[in-house]
């Protein structure tokens, strides 16, 4: 039986932008997903605290995603103190969901390569299909395609990427977790750290991310200098 996966993506989307969205859109069309579930993390687990409030990060988001209905906002992390790891949201996901219900994980190459530092990260393929969003320039790959990066990546997960990859993004509504599927998307080079910089020498961010978003962090004054 064929289900439409559902799409997660996770981040501190500090602040959410374009790219964000926009791998988020290639995901939905070209793997013909149900929705994408945004998920701001609440206290990231691989990196520095966040600059914004949680609070911030969750209106920005939701403004984001204003008028695109298959994008769906999900609290369940936001506001939890303790680290939030990827294999816990997805352990709750599959218990709501059912286990049937396809899941796909969505991700930049950068983040599939440093994979394997995951927290139980090998437990990640019984509950989610992985997609890999690759852009034309992948920073840890240093420019090139997945396929020939993955050569130098990590052993463990240079195997699993090998025992599970997909040749088409048909096998994801067939199953509800274990696959690995590589597509491609534009590259957009625009970061959150970029944003925040960009913001913080009085420079415009307008067409970075969307309007609603830009004029949330100049109301509030997200990312200034004195900041």
């Amino acid at each position: 039986m064929s289900i439409a996966p559902i799409g997660i993506l996770g981040g501190t989307f500090d602040p959410i932008h374009n790219g964000h969205l926009r791998l988020a859109q290639e995901g939905l069309e070209q793997c013909n997903l149900a929705a994408v579930r945004f998920i701001p993390c609440g206290t990231p687990p691989h990196r520095d605290a966040p600059h914004a409030s949680a609070q911030q990060r969750l209106d920005m988001t939701r403004l984001a995603l204003q008028g695109n209905p298959a994008f769906v906002l999900d609290e369940r992390e936001i506001h939890r103190a303790d680290p939030c790891y990827t294999v816990d949201t997805l352990t709750a996901l599959r218990a709501e969901l059912g286990a049937q219900q396809p899941l796909c994980l969505l991700m930049g190459g950068d983040a599939f390569l440093m994979l394997h530092t995951w927290h139980k990260w090998e437990k990640l393929f019984e509950l989610a299909h992985i997609v890999v969003m690759q852009r034309a320039a992948c920073p840890s790959s240093n420019g090139r395609p997945l396929g020939n990066a993955i050569n130098q990546a990590d052993a463990t997960l240079r195997a699993e990427y090998q025992a599970r990859l997909a040749p088409s993004p048909r096998l994801l509504h067939g199953a509800p977790a274990g696959a690995i599927l590589v597509v491609n998307m534009p590259a957009l080079e625009i970061s959150a750290t970029g944003i925040r910089a960009r913001n913080a020498r009085g420079r415009n961010i307008h067409y970075l991310l969307p309007d609603a978003v830009a004029d949330y962090i100049q109301t509030h004054e997200l990312y200034d200098a004195e900041h």
